[in-house]
């Protein structure tokens, strides 16, 4: 199995374990989290095609939806609402 799949699926569990943290402690590991997807889908997309790429991306915006609306929101010049 190659190495990128092996972190990938390591970082897959770290979020959920993120996911079940209170709000107010996800914010430094999901950030982290966050950062480093990108990183990650490239490497897999490198090692197993864009197809797989793309899965993984899509995956990753599925785990993320509600900081990167945020995120989004920030960019259109918006004040979004931080749930609690």
């Amino acid at each position: 199995m190659m190495i990128s799949l092996v972190i990938g699926c390591i970082w897959v569990l770290l979020s959920v374990v993120t996911a079940l943290l209170p709000m107010h402690r996800q914010y430094v590991p999901g950030v982290t989290l966050l950062l480093l997807a990108p990183v990650l889908i490239i490497w897999i997309g490198v090692d197993f095609g864009w197809i797989v790429g793309v899965l993984s991306a899509a995956a990753f915006v599925s785990m993320f939806r509600n900081p990167l609306r945020y995120i989004y929101a920030r960019m259109r010049g918006e004040k979004p609402e931080i749930p609690k």
